[in-house]
């Protein structure tokens, strides 16, 4: 079973769902009525939460095609945007108030800018953050690496400690509840360890 395929009985179309799920409730947001984005949907774990907490609709963007969930593809309030890189798509007319985000490969620095330009005034962002591909240039490009937990806390902290010259300001943070996807041949243990952050722009930036 891919790992991103909803087990039968489960809450979630995918895993993601439960990144989601504890981050919107550690963080405390109230998600009723918001519009909001999925940047890198993918089978549309966080798109599925958001619309179970009470999200007006969801604007879930990936580069794949044919990946989110039939029962989110059909329902009215998702707009399906497929095969679409995110940092080159079109924002929408009316600014959202939420964009969430899982992007494997793209470092923060490049996709919080396009969040800015989809937000409105007041408007937040949620991001997976995921070490290994945050701590170098090195490491990303050549397949997922393992970090151990130290270490990736570290890179998550560096990452952190970045955003304020990137124009945001760090609300809140917690450690996901469930690791990333193992790979790689002989590899032992779960996968990597990642973080989802709230995030809001600098008054004024």
């Amino acid at each position: 079973m891919p790992d991103d395929q909803k087990p039968q009985g489960k809450r979630w179309v995918s895993r993601a769902g439960e990144k989601m799920d504890h981050a919107l409730t550690t963080f405390g947001l109230d998600v009723t009525g918001m519009r909001c984005a999925d940047f890198g949907c993918s089978t549309g774990g966080f798109t599925d939460c958001l619309l179970q907490r009470g999200a007006a609709s969801v604007i879930a963007v990936d580069t794949g095609y044919g990946v989110l969930d039939w029962s989110l593809r059909q329902d009215d309030r998702v707009d399906v945007r497929e095969r679409s890189n995110v940092l080159h798509a079109t924002p929408p007319e009316d600014p959202v108030d939420l964009v969430v985000i899982d992007v494997g490969w793209t470092p923060q620095a490049r996709v919080l800018p396009v969040a800015a330009n989809w937000i409105g005034p007041g408007g937040r962002v949620i991001s997976l953050i995921k070490p290994h591909y945050e701590r170098s240039a090195e490491t990303r490009g050549r397949g997922p690496v393992r970090l151990e937990d130290e270490d990736a806390r570290l890179a998550f902290e560096e990452t952190l400690s970045r955003m304020p010259g990137l124009g945001w300001e760090v609300l809140a943070h917690t450690p996901s509840p469930i690791r990333g996807a193992k790979s790689g041949k002989g590899r032992k243990g779960g996968g990597n360890l990642e973080f989802l952050a709230m995030i809001q722009p600098f008054s004024g930036s």
